[in-house]
């Protein structure tokens, strides 16, 4: 029987035993949808813009105009690229209503797949400056490292394009990461007290070189330092990458040091070591003058003699001679106990 406007019941069988015998041949050669996501505000077409070097290094909480504007500059006008691994496109009207550019967009990397993706490499290749957005740490290493995005990264760099980050964006600008690998996502933030009394807890995981930034060689960094009481935790990372950085190659003297910046302040870093901090905190530059006394799993640290350098807004200092216009004391850790020479006890 035919039914009205369509095919008897024999022809719709037969045509969907030949849909399933083609389905396999679809299946082969469909492709997996590409998981990154990509936005972009302004010109299509990419320009040839000249680049300046710099380097924004941001604490976290709110955003600094005066950074943008800084990296916008020094982008020449041309095509700024904002990296992710969560979130949305909000920084692309942020960017593009404080500054001249031909264009701002935004690439979320969500994973290994993502990051491997031709598309996103050349993304970064053809951008004139670049911005790492905040987040978790662990996501850029975990997803980014080891692939072409961290080499493109590297690449831009070396060509003299300006780069920023904030909170976990600037923790992974220093040769050495604290990158949070061991956190879960129902843990509490990673506080100093946890930190010191076992500096090698599950929960503190350090890479070494992510990104090769020349005037960053040597340092380790910490954001939203004050508000979270981070002082404690900065100190275990220092003594713990001098004790595999430095004791390994056998140096008398400790070389890695540490820069930590607070919410809402920001460090403009130019490449021969000059920075001028920006905003509405201050910068913490610490120097550890011997390696650590006790560092052993399980047992709180004893570290002694740790030179700290605050830096306030509008305040400059020398990144290659470690010294600028800044407040100093002593920081000394006993069994996990921090004490100081500053009047009052400094920050913890």
């Amino acid at each position: 029987m035919d039914y009205s406007g369509g095919m008897t019941r024999r022809r719709i069988f037969e045509f969907a035993a030949v849909l399933l015998c083609l389905a396999p041949a679809v299946a082969a050669t469909a492709q997996p949808a590409a998981s990154y996501r990509y936005f972009r505000l302004g010109d299509q077409a990419n320009v040839k813009a000249t680049s300046q070097p710099g380097f924004a290094l941001m604490g976290g909480g709110n955003d600094l105009d005066e950074a943008f504007r800084w990296l916008c500059k020094r982008s020449g006008g041309g095509d700024f690229l904002v990296l992710r691994a969560h979130g949305d496109d909000e920084y692309n009207s942020y960017i593009k209503d404080l500054c001249h550019l031909n264009s701002v967009a935004t690439v979320i990397i969500p994973d290994r797949a993502a990051a491997v993706d031709p598309f996103v490499e050349q993304a970064i290749r053809h951008a004139s400056g670049l911005f790492i957005a905040g987040g978790d740490q662990a996501n850029y290493i975990n997803f980014w490292m080891g692939t072409p995005v961290q080499a493109a990264l590297n690449d831009a760099i070396r060509r003299g394009m300006p780069i920023g980050g904030t909170s976990a964006g600037l923790a992974v600008l220093g040769e050495w990461v604290y990158s949070a690998q061991g956190d879960r996502p129902e843990d509490a933030d990673l506080d100093s007290k946890l930190a010191l009394s076992d500096p090698f807890g599950p929960r503190i995981t350090l890479v070494h070189v992510f990104l090769q930034i020349p005037i960053l060689k040597g340092v380790i960094t910490d954001t939203h330092f004050a508000k979270r009481n981070r002082m404690g935790r900065s100190l275990v990372f220092l003594a713990r990458v001098n004790e595999m950085e430095g004791k390994a190659a056998r140096e008398s003297a400790p070389r890695i040091r540490s820069a930590c910046v607070e919410e809402r302040a920001g460090v403009l870093l130019e490449p021969d070591g000059m920075g001028r901090v920006i905003g509405h905190g201050s910068v913490y530059l610490l120097n550890a003058e011997q390696y650590a006394d006790v560092l052993e799993p399980g047992q709180p640290l004893t570290f002694r003699k740790i030179e700290v350098q605050k830096v306030s807004p509008k305040h400059t200092f020398d990144f290659k001679r470690w010294q600028g216009e800044a407040t100093r004391y002593t920081l000394s850790v006993e069994a996990g106990k921090v004490t100081s020479t500053q009047p009052g006890g400094g920050l913890y």
